[in-house]
């Protein structure tokens, strides 16, 4: 499966995934259950696939997230609720938004309703080996709700790219507050310690991880990419394309093409509005 047409998954089913995070429903339906914070709902939410399991296995399995940053969250936010009503509120949120983002006549439409079928046939069309996250999805139901489905089975794919760049991390030796340094670089932000994702991170471990970036060589005195960096970006990002081909695997190329066409004017619509 060309790398292209991961690459062109990715652009047109990231969008649909993100109104999670950036639209208000998915975080005002977990805050109706008791989540005091977004950070409690987040963790209470998308680690929910994985069952109860202790913090330490969701540190590991969200990889990029700093030493004690999920303990935090885990396991008190499941004391409030269950994970499966955390799951759920979050997916009824994330699914409003989309229905609302597009609107009604595309949230209603037959080519919705199409996208979300072939979107869910690639989602399960690959192994669950090494993939811990999008195997606990795996186990999930699937929704009957044209447009539940779609964000269900678009974040499904979604966890299972996570899954594989986490491996291309490892596998680059890459840990995951590095990775949030690269990927601010990768953005044009400088420095990257002022990415939102890590800019609130103890100054001292944010030094120790810039010292260990520039020692091996992969920023400079400023902290910029060299060009060594820069090609380790580079061929994380390929690794991580490269192994989130399977699922695509299990469409024929007519309905690749079918699946592009239909998921365009949805993802058009939802980056128009913000989601991206």
């Amino acid at each position: 499966m060309p790398t292209t047409i991961t690459r062109r998954m990715v652009e047109l089913l990231e969008p649909i995934c993100m109104v999670t995070y950036s639209a208000p429903e998915s975080h005002a339906e977990l805050a109706a259950l008791g989540h005091r914070t977004y950070w409690d709902g987040y963790f209470a939410g998308r680690a929910a696939p994985l069952g109860r399991v202790p913090a330490e296995v969701v540190h590991a399995a969200f990889y990029s997230f700093a030493e004690g940053e999920a303990a935090r969250h885990i396991p008190s936010a499941w004391d409030t609720v269950s994970p499966e009503v955390s799951f759920d509120a979050w997916r009824r949120g994330s699914a409003a938004s989309v229905r609302r983002l597009v609107g009604a006549e595309l949230a209603e439409s037959p080519g919705l309703a199409r996208a979300a079928d072939l979107t869910t046939k690639a989602a399960f069309g690959a192994p669950t080996n090494g993939r811990v996250i999008y195997a606990g999805w795996r186990t999930l139901p699937v929704p009957a709700d044209p447009v539940t489905r779609l964000w269900h089975s678009a974040t499904m794919l979604r966890e299972h790219r996570g899954d594989g760049h986490v491996a291309a991390l490892l596998t680059a030796g890459i840990g995951g507050t590095e990775a949030h340094v690269l990927a601010a670089l990768d953005m044009g932000i400088h420095p990257p310690e002022s990415f939102g994702r890590i800019h609130h991170l103890p100054k001292a471990r944010l030094a120790e991880v810039m010292a260990g970036l520039r020692e091996r060589g992969l920023v400079d005195a400023d902290g910029h990419f060299t060009d060594e960096g820069r090609e380790t970006k580079a061929r994380i990002e390929a690794l991580t394309d490269e192994l989130a081909a399977p699922p695509y695997a299990a469409l024929s190329p007519a309905e690749l093409s079918e699946l592009t066409t239909e998921l365009e004017p949805i993802t058009a619509t939802l980056v128009a509005a913000g989601s991206r």
